[in-house]
């Protein structure tokens, strides 16, 4: 996910046992006897008469191209449901959200907290002060990776119906409120727990507490982006970027002026945080070290709770993968690159060719050790870097985020180069590290099949475009770029063994991929679309529904004018646009859950909207876009939810 790429919410739906449960918050299609059942639970049978869903679909939108719709979140799609005894409902779809960012939400305790404020390692507001006479807190209009949950015992005072928890990352703020000062990376990125009531009879979720986590523990947080649930219950987070130590990115003086943390180090970013949501709605965090200090993405964990998969969001980029030691833990492991056995070259694209995948060791190490090295090595202890060719002979030429470094490791520092030092490290080592911005990953259980987006195939992905990173090495080459990205998909199996033939302790690792979906570049359409907005384009966030049978796909993309929710079933190959965000915004937060207490959700946020030229120059849709969203310092955190239709929704729910 990304700030700047150039080409850069319901009542629920239940279903019972045995019947396909779709990823829509929980609908319950309950008959008026069972809405009479004086316990409000629903049996196994209760929809025997007729109402028990057997199949679902959804009935995909149009592109908005109104001012109106484009300058919001637009839905005009539906769900279409057959009910056991041959009968069919079609439900509208609309979008729920929680809150805009920057406006005052519950705190929990009487009173009331700005949603998606900043805080320095003190825990005391970051202030905007750009307009002396009107200092105000800052706050995002970058909500990004989110997680719907639950704990055991939860109580929460206000919670009426189920307690159940999102926890919310924010992945930056564009601009200072003078509307001139660029903010991207200078303030440390806010997490925090939403306290939802859910409504045993509905499905429905309304917050009663905004939690805000304390980060100060782990140096505060770093450009969060995509997010995932593990198997156990915690919020997977992430730090995109990671600060390049050997060239640090321009904004880095400023976040860590802005943190406030005088202990902070470059190699403390870049790394895996884990959030556990405690039963009063607050939560703890902990950064994970041993995951690869890279750009990373919102992972996904196996259903064997101990292999990850990670996507890498950066020019050179690579796909790696981690196996933790014991189940539920991430604090020690394995860390792998692929390496790519077959060309990634422009006849990949039609999605025939089967890319063979083989897995390059880069170290063992427990998160504990890494971060002690993080405390006291400067990135000249761990390798020589240097942008020009040295006469010396015993540096390696290899590119770094689109451009050549000469590299040389020191000696003895093999396992700070793999933790620390990942990009260049996966690279001496053989890793393919010629992709361009890899986001998202999901996994398909039933099928072992996961996916990955590639946001764009550009750059580093195209032959012989020196300037930008391509490597044969990486054996990706196409022979003209393809802005519009698309997804691939991994074929996950057992008894593999790394390129030094031991074996790998996992059921679940990649073994080949193909080319899934791709969008496609176009010439600009009347609404500035320059990318096919009947196709993905520069697909980021991925989640997969198992009882739905479909991918859901959320665009960052700069090339459709108004960024698309997708959902494609992988068994019919049928693509539906869901939602339409704001124009200029991006797709953020996708997390579909199949069940909690008995129903489904797909949560979804957005980002910066109204943030491209062509809203820019558009003064009406510009107008629409500042008077919906507090002149685009503003942006929603939500769901998608189902109208009610006519079908009695009712039910109970099921723990």
């Amino acid at each position: 996910m990304s700030k700047h790429t150039p080409s850069s919410r319901r009542q629920a739906l239940k279903f019972l046992a045995g019947v396909p449960m779709l990823p829509m918050s929980g609908l319950v299609f309950a008959s008026r006897e069972d809405a009479d059942d004086k316990h409000n639970h629903a049996s196994p049978h209760s929809h025997a008469r007729g109402h028990r869903v057997v199949s679902a679909s959804f009935t995909g939108m149009a592109a908005p191209t109104t001012t109106a719709a484009m300058a919001t979140t637009h839905v005009a799609s539906s769900l279409n449901l057959t009910f056991q005894d041959g009968s069919s409902r079609s439900l509208p779809l609309a979008y729920e959200p929680f809150f805009l960012t920057g406006t005052q939400v519950p705190d929990g305790k009487g009173g009331t907290t700005l949603a998606g404020a900043y805080y320095d390692i003190r825990n005391a507001p970051i202030i905007d002060q750009t307009v002396p006479s009107a200092p105000r807190h800052f706050f995002s209009d970058a909500p990004d990776g989110t997680s719907l949950l639950t704990v055991p015992h939860a109580r929460v005072p206000g919670v009426k119906g189920q307690p159940v928890f999102a926890v919310v990352q924010f992945e930056y703020t564009t601009w200072a409120q003078d509307g001139v000062t660029d903010m991207y990376g200078k303030l440390p990125s806010p997490i925090a727990v939403l306290t939802l009531d859910q409504d045993p009879k509905t499905g429905k979720l309304s917050l009663v507490k905004y939690h805000n986590v304390d980060t100060s523990g782990v140096h505060g947080l770093w450009i969060t982006c995509g997010a995932s649930l593990s198997p156990w219950g915690t919020h997977l987070s992430s730090e995109e970027y990671e600060p390049d130590a050997f060239a640090l990115p321009g904004y880095y003086n400023a976040f860590i002026a802005n943190l406030g943390d005088t202990t902070a180090r470059p190699y403390h970013y870049g790394h895996l945080p884990e959030v556990t949501v405690h039963r009063d709605g607050t939560a703890s965090i902990r950064k994970h070290y041993c995951l690869g200090r890279i750009s990373h993405e919102l992972v996904q964990v196996m259903p064997d709770e101990r292999t990850v998969l990670m996507g890498d969001d950066a020019t050179n980029s690579g796909l790696f993968m981690f196996v933790a030691d014991r189940a539920r833990d991430l604090s020690a492991g394995t860390l792998y690159v692929a390496q790519l056995q077959n060309d990634f070259n422009t006849a990949a694209l039609a999605g025939t060719a089967s890319l063979g995948l083989k897995w390059i060791k880069l170290g063992h190490a427990t998160s504990d050790e890494i971060e002690n090295l993080a405390n006291t090595l400067a990135p000249t202890d761990i390798m020589d870097v240097r942008t020009s060719a040295p006469a010396e002979p015993d540096f390696t030429k290899i590119f770094v985020n689109g451009k050549a470094n000469w590299v040389k490791l020191k000696p003895g520092m093999e396992k700070a180069a793999a933790f620390l030092e990942t990009h260049r490290y996966a690279y001496l080592k053989g890793g393919s590290m010629g992709f361009s911005k890899m986001e998202g990953t999901t996994v398909n259980v039933k099928d072992k099949i996961a996916y990955s987006a590639l946001q764009n195939m550009q750059d580093s992905m195209v032959l012989n475009n020196t300037a930008k990173g391509w490597n044969a090495e990486s054996r990706i080459g196409l022979n003209a770029a393809l802005k519009a990205g698309g997804i691939l998909a991994h074929t996950l199996a057992g008894g593999q063994q790394d390129t030094d033939f031991d074996a790998i302790a996992s059921e679940w690792v990649p073994a080949s991929s193909r080319v899934m979906l791709v969008g496609e570049d176009i010439a600009a359409d009347a609404l500035g679309n320059t990318a096919n907005p009947n196709k993905v384009a520069n697909p980021d966030n991925l989640k997969f529904s198992e009882k739905l049978r479909t991918l859901f796909i959320g665009e960052d993309s700069g090339q459709h004018t108004n960024n698309f929710l997708w959902a494609y079933n992988v068994d019919t190959k049928q693509l539906s646009r869901l939602m339409s965000i704001p124009a200029g915004g991006e797709s953020t937060g996708l997390h579909a859950v199949d069940e909690i207490h008995g129903w489904t959700y797909i949560m979804s946020n957005f980002q910066h909207a109204g943030d491209s030229s062509y809203v820019k120059s558009h003064p009406e849709l510009n107008a629409a876009v500042n008077v919906n969203y507090g002149n685009k310092f503003q942006a929603a955190v939500g769901y998608l939810t189902a109208t009610d239709t006519g079908i009695r929704l009712g039910g109970g729910h099921r723990d």
